[in-house]
């Protein structure tokens, strides 16, 4: 028969108090814990993470863009006149030369308008001969006038001198030698009379003839530009190179100063690009350039920049200062670099997403470890296609995540792995 030990109950229900007290405290310490250490830290793929250490040293500052290898020298060929596409000889792609025919136009009214100028210069030369010939015949007359004047004019001189002496000896009437004298002087001034008459119809002769002979320049010019009206129906390149488009269609009915046909040369290349906007205003010319065909690099300097802005971004032409590459063809695509400034020791780092220049970033710098990022403002100041530089908040051999934290944004810790 057990007897009951009061003394052994006592214990065991406390003992049974101080395990239900022990663990309430541990759970207690738990749930205070978890309170304490927040949500769990994100875990990022070490290899998913662009990380940069940051250098100080010399920093270029650079302005990149996307553009084409275009011809310097472009040549467009227009329609003089309005005429009909009757055939078309060359096709893109092919190279020419200066005096290789393009297209052939047709257009009854530049053959008509031709051959009326041709009638009208012809008429013109005639009515130049004819006015000619009528004022060489006028003249000839008075120059005859002139002559018999200058001959009655001498007679009479003769006449009156032997009268005169002839009077001395009292041979004839006094009044006869007088009326003799006056006669004289009637010739003699109609010898006058007449030499200034032939004077003033030689310079009529050149006043008549220059009104003609302008009418005949006016008809040769007209005839000029017929010709070449004509002249231009064989369409042809102009220039020596590739013909690069052809812009019409055979049987195609085109307007005076429309496009038929672009030739450029293909030896001579230029990068044209495509700056923001934005950047654009940091961009002079004479900088240094560097382009990208992906076939091989190209070093050139800025020859223009366009005035305007198209589709947000500014054309800027560099000229390359050195061959071309193989397989450098118009219309290429090529990524260009320009450089705008070099900026000397100062803190730099890779290029973080979606970061301004001049502006404050939030960035995750790696511990010591490398094994946890915290998050930390950064001031940036200048940037560049794929740097920028730190003005605060790191220091020399510090390492950045770079790549997009944004879906972070609520962490300030991150573990890597």
């Amino acid at each position: 028969m057990d007897i009951a030990n009061p003394l052994a109950a006592q214990r065991k229900r406390r003992r049974r108090q101080l395990a239900i007290a022990g663990g309430v405290l541990l759970l207690a310490g738990l749930v205070i814990g978890a309170v304490n250490l927040g949500p769990a830290l994100p875990t990022v793929e070490r290899s998913a993470a662009w990380i940069d250490t940051v250098q100080r040293g010399d920093m270029l500052r650079e302005v990149r863009a996307p553009g084409t290898l275009v011809p310097r020298d472009i040549h467009w060929l227009a329609a003089q006149t309005s005429a009909q596409v009757s055939k078309i000889e060359v096709w893109p792609g092919t190279r020419v030369e200066a005096d290789t025919v393009l297209l052939r136009l047709s257009s009854p009214q530049v053959d008509s308008d031709l051959r009326n100028a041709q009638a009208q210069v012809a008429a013109a030369e005639a009515q130049v001969a004819a006015k000619q010939a009528a004022l060489q015949s006028q003249l000839l007359d008075e120059r005859s006038s002139l002559a018999q004047a200058q001959a009655d004019y001498a007679s009479a001189k003769v006449r009156s001198e032997a009268d005169a002496k002839a009077m001395e000896k009292n041979l004839i009437p006094r009044v006869q030698y007088e009326q003799e004298l006056i006669a004289v002087k009637q010739l003699q001034h109609r010898t006058d009379v007449e030499q200034q008459r032939v004077q003033a119809f030689g310079a009529g002769i050149a006043a008549q003839m220059a009104a003609v002979r302008a009418e005949l320049q006016l008809q040769q010019s007209n005839l000029l530009l017929r010709q070449r009206q004509s002249d231009a129906l064989q369409v042809r390149a102009g220039i020596a190179g590739t013909l690069q488009q052809v812009a019409v269609q055979e049987g195609q009915q085109v307007a005076a100063g429309a496009d038929l046909a672009r030739v450029a040369r293909g030896d001579v290349l230029i990068a044209r690009l495509r700056v923001p906007e934005v950047q654009a205003k940091d961009v002079a010319l004479g900088m240094a350039a560097q382009v990208n065909t992906y076939n091989g690099l190209i070093d050139g300097t800025v020859t223009r920049i366009d005035p305007a802005v198209v589709d947000g971004s500014v054309q800027v032409d560099v000229t390359p200062s050195g061959a071309l590459p193989a397989g450098a063809r118009p219309d290429l695509s090529v990524d260009g670099r320009i450089r705008i400034a070099e900026l000397k020791q100062v803190l730099s780092m890779g290029r973080p997403a979606q970061v301004e220049p001049n502006s404050e970033a939030s960035l995750f710098r790696l511990d010591a470890s490398g094994n946890t990022a915290s998050r930390i403002k950064v001031r940036v100041g200048a940037t560049s296609v794929d740097r920028v530089q730190i003005m605060q908040g790191l220091q020399p051999g510090d390492r950045v995540i770079l790549s997009d934290t944004s879906q972070w944004d609520k962490y300030e810790q991150l573990r890597l792995r």
